[in-house]
């Protein structure tokens, strides 16, 4: 026994399939002729878009007093002096301590471990130097 056809263009006739193609055809039609009304701007190069829009007079600089003006960048190498470094140590067991161990690039300064947010000792309350 035959199954129904579930595709609903074979359930019409010839007649109405070719009736629907037609309406198709048509609609595609009628949308190309009211596309350029329509959207037709689209089509515009952007130099004749902008060609009428009026450009915004430029303010004129001001001068500032020399107290408000900026100073020019200092160049970073005139204050921070950058070493160096030795030779990287061959073992695992030479990474630890290998750049403190050389006068210049340590972390204790006049007994004191330098820190970016301070001296330790500081805030311990503890006394500028050891005392023996």
């Amino acid at each position: 026994m035959a199954q129904k056809s579930t595709n609903p263009t074979q359930q019409f006739n010839f007649v109405a399939q070719d009736k629907i193609w037609k309406y198709h055809v048509e609609a595609e039609l009628e949308a190309a002729k009211k596309w350029s009304v329509k959207w037709g701007f689209l089509t515009t190069p952007f130099e004749e878009l902008i060609k009428d829009e009026r450009k915004e007079p430029t303010k004129p600089k001001i001068e500032l007093p020399e107290h408000l003006q900026i100073r020019p960048i200092t160049p970073v190498e005139k204050y921070i002096k950058v070493y160096p470094s030795p030779p990287i140590p061959k073992t695992t067991q030479g990474f630890i301590g290998w750049r403190s161990s050389v006068p210049g690039l340590e972390l204790e300064r006049y007994y004191q471990i330098r820190s970016c947010k301070g001296a330790f000792h500081k805030d311990l309350k503890w006394p500028d130097e050891p005392s023996d």
